[in-house]
């Protein structure tokens, strides 16, 4: 890559324009002061004439390896591509001298995770993975209120993604091949374990409950995870694509007060209906029959949820990129300890017993 001599914007290439590339990392990129979607790699025809339409100014590349054959065309590869391949793409990418973000997880396993955090510090290379549910209104509320202090010691954080696909869709997040690292744990386990080291610290056990429950799945449906961190706090999280009747977002018991959230964050559903940060209007404001309420059961209040901000992550890629030497917005070593922690889960649940991580 060759260094700009003005400072930006810093010209992007996507890998994937897929859900996670179409609806998520394109239009934040576009949105974000200081970064421009240059080109985006997809072969297929109706995804190509999308990104016509919605990133006129980006060009079309057939292949990741076509993209990376000129990195002194570009100053960040971004992959959005299926889970198999984030690794060798990254790989790919961080040994031809890019900036790197790489959508959730980062990896298949920690090891896999671990030797691209070494190959990035020993390259001097920026690596970032796309954890936004950082960013998620709620979550931001719930941190707020625990770091203040306002819930006093928190002793318990539950924390669910749940859904109701009864039937599997289509696609490779449910195919059977463990190489896909497909299923509900990678998938949105990744951001709800994600989630509780940020806010509660590194994890001393994992036991955890992870089912394949609808007819015609291969791959985890339904599972459960009980967190024991270093700080004392437990963390119980679900991520489920079987539940009829959704559980609280999040509830967060302290010792002298609670917090308990209903509903998701709006985010995901106003990218993939087409509207933008940049669209003139309020982003990430929740609904009020969504608040969450704080306090006791004897003295409680409805709360205004904190606006979501997703656009805050490519920003802050912006802000690393603009100045070397600056923290990206997630570390990547975030990823590995996650990674690890997912991976003790399964062993867990293969086991049934209680297991350290790794």
């Amino acid at each position: 890559m060759t260094p700009q001599t003005t400072p930006g914007p810093f010209r992007v290439g996507l890998i994937g324009y897929g859900l996670a590339g179409s609806a998520f990392h394109a239009p934040l990129i576009a949105s974000t002061p200081g970064l421009r979607l240059d080109a985006v790699v997809t072969a297929n025809p109706d995804r190509r004439a999308q990104l016509a339409r919605e990133h006129p100014g980006a060009r079309a590349v057939d292949t990741p390896e076509q993209l990376l054959a000129d990195p002194d065309a570009l100053d960040l590869v971004v992959i959005a591509s299926p889970n198999r391949t984030h690794a060798p793409l990254a790989h790919a990418a961080l040994r031809a001298g890019l900036a790197t973000v790489v959508d959730k997880p980062l990896a298949g396993t920690a090891a896999e995770a671990l030797e691209l955090c070494r190959l990035a510090e020993e390259r001097g290379v920026l690596l970032s993975v796309f954890h936004n549910r950082r960013w998620d209104g709620d979550f931001l509320t719930a941190s707020r209120l625990v770091r203040g202090g306002a819930l006093g010691r928190v002793h318990r954080f539950e924390s669910r993604f749940e859904r109701f696909r009864p039937k599997p869709k289509p696609g490779w997040r449910e195919l059977a091949d463990p190489a896909e690292v497909g299923g509900t744990l990678y998938d949105l386990g990744s951001h709800l374990v994600d989630q509780a080291l940020h806010l509660f610290g590194p994890v001393e056990t994992v036991y955890a409950e992870i089912d394949v429950r609808r007819d015609g799945a291969v791959v985890d449906d339904d599972a459960f995870l009980a967190l024991t961190h270093a700080s004392g706090t437990r963390s119980h999280l679900w991520t489920s694509a079987i539940t009829p009747l959704i559980g609280p977002r999040l509830r967060v018991l302290g010792d002298t007060a609670g917090y308990v959230k209903p509903g998701m964050d709006p985010q995901e559903a106003d990218l993939r209906a087409g509207l933008r940060p940049d669209g003139g209007r309020p982003w990430g404001a929740d609904q009020p029959s969504h608040y969450g309420t704080l306090g006791t059961d004897e003295s409680a209040i409805s709360l205004p949820t904190d606006p979501g901000d997703y656009p805050a992550f490519y920003t802050g890629i912006a802000a690393a990129l603009a100045a070397p030497g600056t923290p990206p917005p997630v570390d990547p070593r975030d990823a590995v300890a996650a990674l690890a922690v997912l991976e003790a889960a399964r062993a867990s649940a293969a086991t049934g017993t209680t297991v350290r991580p790794n």
